[in-house]
């Protein structure tokens, strides 16, 4: 079973700074998890953490999120999964791994960013740099056993899995969506009927990752 931690931030940067000492080569941390459960903060606080400077963009850590690579809403439409975007066949999961591999070896690379005011992704926007040690990646999908998420599972030193009470995460995913745009009935069912078959699909692999980070 995965080991069970508290998400407290300074412990689990010395957690990943202990991974480091082990292997000169650039420690990757993947974090899943379903939806709304904190995956974005996380890393971004351990990113923080880690940076050792406010300026992050040339620093020791970096975060590279799976959401850079939705695939753009024109080519959802093309497709016919505009309606259910955020599943996992909605993302370049070969292209996230394929980066992911990039970064593994030691290159510099601009990887995309996620805006959620547009929610589309955005092109070469976060930079990994050769004094980039630590890498924290995150996505609802990098423990399912499909080609493209299992590559990019692969590549990475760990894989923690966040864990919030289903309550509270759907109440906070709801209003991440009412924020960013949606009336609160239209984000109610966006929840219900679309998120939460992603967290469903999401929770069933929880017990892969090697750590379960419990949220507040």
């Amino acid at each position: 079973m995965p080991e069970r931690v508290a998400a407290d931030v300074s412990s689990l940067a010395e957690r990943i700074r202990s991974l480091g000492e082990r292997d000169t080569r650039r420690v990757i941390i993947g974090i899943a998890g379903p939806p709304g459960a904190g995956k974005t903060t996380l890393a971004k606080g351990l990113v923080e953490r880690l940076a050792g400077r406010p300026d992050w963009r040339d620093s020791a850590a970096a975060h590279v999120p799976m959401d850079g690579f939705h695939l753009a809403d024109a080519e959802l439409d093309r497709l016919g999964r505009r309606d259910r975007k955020g599943a996992p066949d909605t993302f370049d999961a070969a292209g996230y791994a394929a980066l992911l591999g990039r970064i593994a070896a030691g290159e510099d690379v601009l990887a995309p960013g996620f805006e959620r005011d547009l929610d589309q992704p955005i092109a070469q926007s976060l930079p990994v740099t050769a004094n980039t040690r630590y890498v924290i990646t995150e996505g609802n999908y990098l423990l399912l056993d499909e080609p493209g998420w299992r590559a990019a599972r692969e590549l990475c030193t760990e894989i923690w899995y966040c864990e919030l009470d289903d309550a509270v995460r759907v109440e906070r995913l709801i209003a991440r969506h009412v924020e960013f745009g949606k009336p609160p009935e239209v984000a109610r069912e966006w929840v219900r009927r679309s998120d939460e078959a992603n967290a469903r699909l999401v929770s069933a692999r929880r017990d892969l990752a090697d750590v379960i980070v419990l949220m507040p």
